[in-house]
C-alpha cells in the first residue's frame, strides 16, 4: 500500500516510541537494579535513541557520546622508562591510547612520572592526571590535637587516615595544583583525587574530598575529577556535583570508576552501571605484553582518548 512520507514517518516514529516504551519497561522492572543490569539498561536506551535518531532524522548527541568512547587506557605505579612507553605506543596493534600520569602526593612518593609530559605527549600519549591524597586505610579516622599534627609533620608523615580534614583537604588540593603546574599541564586540565574503596566513608572523607575539590574549583586553573570504587561512586559524584553547581559550573564532573565486575576491554565506561562514568577501571595488577615488553598494570576502558585534556581540546 502507498503511503506518503509524512505518514511513513509517523508510523516509523510510533513504532520507535512502542519499542522504546518496551526496552524501559523490561529493562526497569525491578527497582532494585544491579549495576550490570543497570548498564544493560543504559545500553538499550542508548540503541532505541540512535534508532530513533535515524528514523527520525533527529541528531542524538547524547546517546552517541554515550555508545562512544572505548579508549584503553592503563596505569601503573612507577614509570615503565622511555624505551618501554615509546615501544608501547609505536608498536603496530599497540592498544593503548592513553596512561596514567601521577603527580608527586601525600600517599604517592613515587616522582618517576616527573617531568615526563611533554616526552609522553610527544609520544601520542593521551594523560590522566592522578593525584593520590589521604586515604582512610580501612580505619576511622580520629580527632587529632595540635601537638599530634605537629609530632605528624616534625616526623615527616603527609599520608596518614588521622590527616583527613577539610583543612587538609584545601591544603592538599593547592599542592595539587602547584604539582600539575610545574608539570607544565594546561589550563582548564583535570586532575583525578584518588579515593580508594571504602566500605563505611566517614564525614572526615567528605569533608576532605570536597575541600580539594573546592580548592581547584575556586583557583580556577584546574579542574577536578575523582577515582572512585564503584562502592562509594555514588555519593562522591553528587558531592562533586554539587561543589561544581556552587562554583556556577553546569558541567560534569569527570568520574573515573574502578570495579571488576563485569569488566571486558570492548565495554564503554558506563557499562560499570553508573550513566556518569567516563572511565572505567576494570583489571587491576594484571601482567600485559606490548612489543614482547611486559608490565604489570591496570586495565581502563574511557570516553576520551586524553581523560585529562580540557574540554574544548577533546572536541
Amino acid at each position: 500500500m502507498f503511503m506518503r512520507p509524512s505518514d511513513r514517518r509517523t508510523v516509523l516514529q510510533g513504532t520507535t516510541i512502542f519499542i522504546a516504551i518496551w526496552a524501559l519497561m523490561t529493562g526497569c522492572s525491578d527497582s532494585a537494579t544491579s549495576p550490570d543490569d543497570q548498564g544493560g539498561v543504559l545500553r538499550a536506551a542508548v540503541a532505541v535513541a540512535q534508532v530513533a535518531g535515524a528514523i527520525t532524522g533527529q541528531e542524538t548527541p547524547l546517546a552517541d557520546e554515550a555508545n562512544t568512547g572505548k579508549n584503553l587506557g592503563f596505569d601503573t605505579h612507577t614509570y615503565p622508562g622511555d624505551r618501554t612507553m615509546r615501544a608501547w605506543k609505536e608498536a603496530p596493534g599497540a592498544p593503548y591510547s592513553w596512561v596514567g600520569y601521577y603527580l608527586p602526593s601525600p600517599c604517592h612518593k613515587d616522582a618517576s612520572w616527573t617531568g615526563k609530559r611533554e616526552l609522553l605527549m610527544g609520544m601520542g600519549w593521551g594523560l590522566a592526571v592522578v593525584y593520590v591524597g589521604q586515604q582512610t586505610w580501612g580505619r576511622k579516622p580520629r580527632k587529632v590535637s595540635a601537638a599530634r599534627l605537629a609530632s605528624l609533620a616534625k616526623a615527616g608523615t603527609t599520608c596518614n587516615a588521622d590527616l583527613l580534614s577539610a583543612a587538609r583537604g584545601a591544603a592538599d588540593g593547592a599542592d595539587a595544583i602547584r604539582m600539575a603546574a610545574r608539570e607544565g599541564f594546561a589550563p582548564q586540565s583535570i586532575v583525578f583525587l584518588d579515593i580508594e574503596r571504602m566500605e563505611t566513608m566517614p564525614q572526615a572523607m567528605r569533608d576532605y574530598y570536597l575541600a580539594w575539590a573546592r580548592a581547584l574549583l575556586s583557583d580556577g586553573s584546574y579542574r577536578p575529577g575523582v577515582y572512585v570504587h564503584a562502592h562509594n561512586a555514588q555519593i562522591v559524584h553528587d558531592d562533586l556535583v554539587s561543589a561544581f553547581r556552587a562554583a556556577g559550573l553546569k558541567e560534569e564532573p569527570r568520574i573515573w570508576i574502578a570495579s571488576g565486575r563485569g569488566f571486558d576491554e570492548g565495554k564503554a565506561p558506563q557499562d560499570v552501571g553508573f550513566a556518569f562514568a567516563g572511565v572505567w577501571q576494570g583489571m587491576l595488577d594484571v601482567a600485559r605484553a606490548v612489543a614482547d615488553i611486559r608490565l604489570p598494570v591496570d586495565v581502563n576502558v574511557s570516553s576520551w582518548t586524553s581523560p585529562s585534556e580540557p574540554e574544548a581540546a577533546t572536541k
